[in-house]
């Protein structure tokens, strides 16, 4: 499944970063697109799907009590993955088309002035009647923004300039600062506290001393999935007003995250299973097949807000993903039950 989760990023970056090339959108949606198409929600949405696949009737999952506790494990498993790479290659991604962005938007801030002063044609007037006592009022900067946007310039004029060992060096810190963002820590002390057989023992079983502790967890955990989906609710308000959006990214991401990415990694579950590195058990090569067909991500949203670029666009990627993820999951799990049965 790691090898699995990293192939969907990885085909869906190569299609994301093809169809910018293609279409060329604004600088701001560059990162959205690739994003949206390379980091599904392999999170919530997994839970929620997955078990509740096993109370079909006439399902090829077998007994629905060992298919239920093997689908929840295997959607625990999936979250935990996705959020470690949605955390490194996704914020590295948004990041830096950000940090782009930003430094273009500041270029273009200090033509404006110049830009302005040359076409209007009562300046020319006065300064061809008095060149000398023209006094130009100069608002004042913002500094914050000046300072953020100059740290910009800077970081990307000398990312240029300095040696490439230096810029690994750099690199390396960096995915060291990502992975200690909370999804990630989380991620692993919960591998650290299921894999350590006297750890688990702990926190874990009725006779655990520490029981309250799984307790709390799993009282927490169980109000996650209704405050996703209220705040997913709320993100998508945004998708119903007006953004420089076009359709042909809307639906260029629709397609590849629906048709074309699915379909190929279907390709590669079935090669796998072919060449015997998969086990025979339907339900973890369901598993497989649909976190390639999974809605984008809804950490792209808090991205988005968190490096104050294209909120409202990512609000309608999102609805209209969304809003095409109830057909085309239906269908995908419709497909994969009947080929797997």
């Amino acid at each position: 499944m790691p090898v699995n989760v990293a192939l969907t990023f990885l085909i869906g970056g190569i299609i994301g970063w093809m169809i910018v090339k293609c279409l060329k959108p604004n600088l701001k949606l560059e990162g959205l697109i690739i994003a949206s198409c390379s980091s599904g929600n392999l999170g919530n949405l997994p839970i929620v799907i997955i078990p509740a696949i096993c109370f079909q009737k006439g399902g090829p999952f077998g007994d629905q009590d060992a298919c239920h506790s093997a689908a929840l494990s295997y959607s625990s498993f999936s979250m935990a993955l996705g959020g470690v790479f949605i955390w490194t290659y996704t914020y590295q991604v948004m990041r830096s088309r950000s940090m782009k962005f930003k430094a273009l938007e500041a270029a273009e801030v200090l033509k404006v002035p110049s830009m302005d002063r040359e076409a209007h044609p009562q300046t020319r007037l006065l300064e061809d009647a008095d060149k000398q006592n023209v006094t130009v009022q100069v608002p004042p900067p913002n500094c914050n923004e000046d300072s953020e946007n100059q740290n910009v310039v800077d970081q990307s004029s000398a990312s240029v300039s300095e040696p490439f060992c230096h810029r690994v060096i750099g690199t390396v810190g960096q995915i060291v600062e990502e992975l200690k963002a909370p999804p990630t820590i989380a991620t692993f002390f919960g591998f650290l506290f299921g894999g350590v057989s006297w750890l688990r023992n702990l926190i874990i079983g009725e006779n655990a001393p520490f029981a309250v502790i799984q307790n709390s967890i799993q009282l927490v955990g169980e109000g996650t999935i209704p405050c996703i989906t209220i705040l997913l609710g709320g993100n998508l308000t945004q998708g119903l007003r007006s953004s420089s959006v076009r359709l042909s990214s809307v639906m260029s991401i629709i397609v590849s995250k629906y048709i074309v990415i699915p379909t190929i990694g279907l390709f590669i579950v079935k090669a796998a299973a072919n060449l015997k590195l998969l086990p025979p058990y339907p339900l973890f090569q369901y598993v497989l097949v649909m976190q390639y067909a999974m809605p984008p991500a809804m950490n792209i949203s808090t991205m988005a807000q968190l490096f104050d670029v294209g909120q409202e666009e990512c609000s309608v990627i999102l609805f209209w993903t969304y809003g095409a993820a109830a057909i085309a999951l239906t269908v995908w799990s419709t497909v994969l039950m009947w080929m797997l049965s």
